[in-house]
């Protein structure tokens, strides 16, 4: 315990120097989460909020949700829920009732106490793309499986730019790390690469009481000071219609049991694994995240839950998932007041069905980020490098959305709106005249350089100017960036003990044989 101590206050004070840092390719916009300011759409009427809640109660009360978790199953039952096999049916009382438990807003503290995110209220983060078994980007120029350099340089791409406020999953799936001990090899990865808050895949008991242990140990910390706090979080999805399966929910009654954030997130897509109709697959993705939050309020009341939605619609052709399109967009809206009503704070998705990082990637994406806007998400999963519904990452794709994701950060900020005599400028106005020009009088000078945003992607040269500088396409602009963050990349400062201490933690799990798998 004293030397644990010791290694935290060694390392303390040099975290931030890293966030100094980091502008060497690009002069990007400092960390600073935005705050939506901004009043949520609300497509639904009091009577839609009444009818969609009615009729997540009655699902949950009339038809029930399979949990395939004994220990689950056994705590329900002793909270007077109707258990029938692993069909589980609970009255609305005491589904509002626990739910009511749950913190409208809640802080997770990473290894760097500077890079601690708000989850809740107004504020908006955003998080790299997680989970992809799949790699492109245009130097290789096809779909390959994903490996540990390519997973480290999209760590690298999570860590470098200041718009990104927490690491989700495995950025790519490093398929070449056998998957029982993967989850080792990559957290170490994140952990010193990174000092951002952290994710663990509720995927078996192993796995996430390793990543405890692993966030504990960075953060040097004790068990009960790890406890006293989140540190650090997971996000399970349901298995629609109505399952829950026993690996994620087992990993979440752990993480609540020791303090840690859990984000519910149903994968309802509308006519395959939902009803047809938004409202419906609305009202079912609501049920099946409401019984998760009711389970963990009772184990552990006051735990921090997240409601997520990643309700969309699927190509009626071919049956692929749709992502950005007009119904996702409405779904999400729809969401946010359900969350509201129910006081939690809400987690959305940057998404898309391209396959690469063309005009349909962003266009797709900007829906899904502005959704997130509209809807007052809190946490936007997977809002840098995602493509092809989630089966490929791209570190193209992923500065071409940090680009994006900066612009909405510029757009919430207080001083475009200003309305003060300086912002009326009839000073200005009057020195001008009505034949002047602005460009040369002094309080245009005064404000030039901070007036408007400045892309460090986009090109607004004209075509002429474009053209004798290469005619280079954005995507290739994105990917010499890309080469050059991850060759210039300097990882933020971890006290040697605490690295040596990971290690060894890493190397004895792999001697025990991991997580045990199938293969």
């Amino acid at each position: 315990m004293a030397d644990t101590q010791t290694r935290k206050r060694r390392g303390g004070g040099r975290a931030g120097a890293a966030a100094r840092r980091g502008s060497a390719v690009i002069d990007q916009m400092p960390w600073n989460p935005p705050i939506n300011t901004d009043k949520p759409t609300e497509p639904l009427d009091q009577a839609g909020i009444e009818a969609i809640h009615e009729g997540a109660m009655r699902i949950l009360e009339e038809i029930g949700i399979e949990f395939y978790n004994e220990e689950a199953l056994g705590i329900l039952k002793e909270a007077g829920c109707t258990i029938n096999g692993d069909n589980v049916r609970m009255g609305r009382d005491f589904v509002m009732e626990m739910v009511a438990k749950a913190p409208s807003k809640f802080t997770i503290t990473p290894r760097n106490p500077d890079k601690t995110i708000e989850v809740g209220g107004k504020t908006l983060l955003f998080g790299n793309v997680s989970s992809p078994p799949n790699y492109w980007d245009l130097e290789i120029g096809t779909k390959v499986a994903g490996n540990r350099e390519m997973c480290r340089n999209l760590l690298k791409l999570t860590q470098y730019f200041n718009c990104i406020h927490f690491a989700g999953g495995y950025p790519v799936e490093p398929v070449d790390i056998h998957a029982s001990v993967r989850h080792l090899d990559v957290l170490y990865d994140k952990l010193t690469l990174t000092d951002k808050a952290m994710h663990a895949y509720s995927l078996g008991k192993e796995r996430v009481e390793d990543v405890m242990e692993m966030v504990r140990i960075a953060g040097g910390h004790s068990h009960e000071e790890f406890e006293a706090t989140p540190r650090m979080y997971t996000n399970i999805n349901s298995t629609s219609p109505l399952k829950h399966d026993h690996p994620m929910i087992d990993g979440c009654l752990r993480l609540a049991r020791r303090g840690q954030a859990i984000v519910v997130t149903p994968f309802t897509l509308a006519g395959a694994m939902a009803p047809v109709t938004m409202a419906g697959a609305v009202a079912q993705s609501l049920a099946e995240a409401l019984c998760a939050i009711a389970l963990f309020q009772y184990v552990r009341p006051g735990i921090p839950c997240v409601i997520g939605t990643f309700t969309s619609n699927v190509d009626m052709k071919s049956g692929a998932p749709a992502f950005g399109t007009p119904e996702y967009m409405r779904s999400t809206q729809m969401t946010g007041q359900m969350a509201r009503h129910y006081g939690l704070p809400m987690r959305s998705s940057g998404v898309c069905a391209a396959n690469v990082p063309d005009g349909q990637a962003v266009w797709e994406t900007s829906n899904s980020l502005w959704a997130a806007v509209q809807s007052g998400t809190n946490m936007v999963y997977h809002a840098a490098g995602w493509l092809e519904g989630g089966l490929i990452a791209s570190p193209e794709k992923f500065i071409m959305d940090c680009e994006i994701l900066q612009q909405i950060q510029r757009y919430m900020q207080p001083e475009i709106t200003a309305t003060g005599p300086d912002e009326i400028a009839l000073d200005a106005i009057k020195a001008v005249g009505n034949d002047g020009h602005f460009f040369g009088i002094q309080h245009t000078q005064d404000r030039y350089t901070t007036a408007f945003y400045q892309p460090f992607l986009s090109d607004w040269k004209n075509y002429e100017g474009w053209d004798v500088a290469g005619g280079i396409w954005t995507a290739e602009r994105a990917h010499h960036m890309f080469k050059e963050i991850v060759t210039s990349f300097e990882p933020p400062p971890i006290d040697d003990g605490i690295r040596e201490e990971l290690e060894d933690f890493v190397a004895r799990r792999k001697a025990e044989g991991g997580a045990p798998t199938d293969f």
